[in-house]
């Protein structure tokens, strides 16, 4: 066997592992053993279904570059997901949560767009030759990429990567720092979310407008609930493959169209297949909530949801390497530092303007993590919490690409 072929390479088996990975994380998450409860005191089930993928990756027994999984998931699970999140949305109830919500998403947007050049000064001050590097191989030019990751997300780092044009080495390098980073302060908001009432007491925040629509969520979900029937289950997973067909034939048409037509466009995602799946996926879902498809939430359709995101953690999860960070340990430092400007900016902001500790961690994650992690955090907090989320997480995919221009520009200027 080569030395860079993983244990397993059939894709089916690997789907195996991940389920029973996830069936095993969240089977003990629920035990009352006093082993299992202390753990998950203190270690969130939702880390462990990145972390525990990661592992085998690192280990050689998976390889999720190898593994055409993620990009299965990211294209068909995760725009489902959305409209089975998205359907039973009040969007009514999340329209009077906008001015803090909005202000800690924007806020979370400016820590991450001036935090990339002030991490790349200091550590150019003991450390040059870190965020040093020429033509492809300028460290900004891949940090560019995470700059478009943790303010949109894939599409955006995409985007960023075709403007600038990293090495491809360098820009491996900067997805390590980029999955790394970002999962080690959701380990910290999923924390949070479990102590929220403590954090919101120091914010001295006021959560009568989450707590009031979390309520209202709950009680028209009791008003709705019923065991779902077969003719139920396949009616929820049609409207939500439905949905995600007509996202991949609007696509399809939408970005050749703007490509040929507009190229100009390319550079703020407005070309990216992958933005316009994610953006009718989730207005079809926001559409079919002032319908009577609403009603499909009673039978399990959130559920479904959650099952999909938690498959799309899992195989983000088995991409990164974590010992990649031992490869170039310098890159991670600056990561860190920029990740500390945004933190400190959210919290100083929150704790200035008496947000609830949940708008702090939905609006980071709708910047850092995107559609893949902000209703997974949205909903740590609780379930019906979640299209706040997703409807966060598609604004960053709108302006994520202007955001990460900016950054790396910036970025550029600090760097010479």
């Amino acid at each position: 066997m080569e030395e860079n072929t993983p244990l397993l390479t059939n894709d089916a088996a690997v789907l195996g592992l991940l389920a029973v990975i996830l069936a095993l994380i969240f089977h003990t998450s629920q035990s009352q053993q006093p082993f299992w409860k202390k753990f998950y005191t203190y270690v969130p089930a939702l880390l462990l279904c990145y972390f525990v993928p990661s592992v085998f990756n690192s280990l050689g027994v998976i390889d999720g570059e190898q593994s055409q999984l993620y990009f299965v998931a990211s294209r068909y699970l995760l725009p489902t997901s959305l409209v089975l999140l998205t359907l039973s949305i009040d969007l009514k109830e999340i329209w009077k949560l906008r001015h803090k919500a909005g202000l800690m998403f924007i806020t979370g947007t400016v820590g991450i767009i001036i935090g990339g050049p002030l991490s790349i000064l200091i550590v150019s001050s003991f450390a040059p030759e870190v965020v040093g590097g020429a033509g492809p191989d300028a460290v900004w030019r891949g940090l560019s990429t995470i700059a478009g990751s943790w303010i949109g997300g894939g599409a955006n780092q995409a985007a960023m990567f075709e403007v600038f044009e990293p090495s491809g080495e360098l820009f491996s390098a900067t997805i390590a720092v980029d999955v790394i980073v970002a999962n080690l302060w959701m380990a910290f908001l999923l924390y949070g979310a479990g102590m929220s009432d403590r954090v919101d007491g120091w914010f001295k925040a006021d959560g009568s407008a989450v707590t009031a629509l979390r309520k209202k969520v709950e009680n028209y979900q009791l008003s709705i609930a019923k065991i779902p029937s077969l003719r139920d289950v396949m009616v929820i997973l049609g409207v939500g493959f439905g949905a995600t067909a007509v996202g991949h034939l609007l696509a399809d048409a939408i970005a050749p169209f703007i490509e040929n037509t507009y190229p100009t466009l390319k550079k703020f995602s407005l070309s990216s297949p992958f933005f316009w799946i994610i953006v009718t996926a989730t207005t079809l879902g926001i559409i079919l909530s002032f319908t009577r498809t609403r009603k499909l939430e009673g039978a399990g359709a959130s559920r479904l949801g959650s099952a999909m995101l938690y498959v799309l953690v899992a195989t983000i999860g088995m991409k990164m390497n974590v010992l990649a960070i031992f490869d170039n340990p310098g890159l991670f430092l600056v990561g860190l530092i920029w990740m500390l400007f945004h933190v400190t900016l959210l919290l100083s902001v929150g704790r200035l303007i008496k947000a609830p500790f949940f708008f702090t961690a939905v609006g980071s994650q709708a910047n850092v993590g995107g559609a893949a992690s902000a209703p997974v955090v949205a909903s740590a907090f609780h379930p019906s919490l979640a299209p706040v989320g997703v409807l966060l997480a598609v604004f960053g995919y709108a302006v994520g690409t202007y955001g990460a221009y900016l950054a790396g520009i910036l970025m550029q200027i600090a760097s010479t």
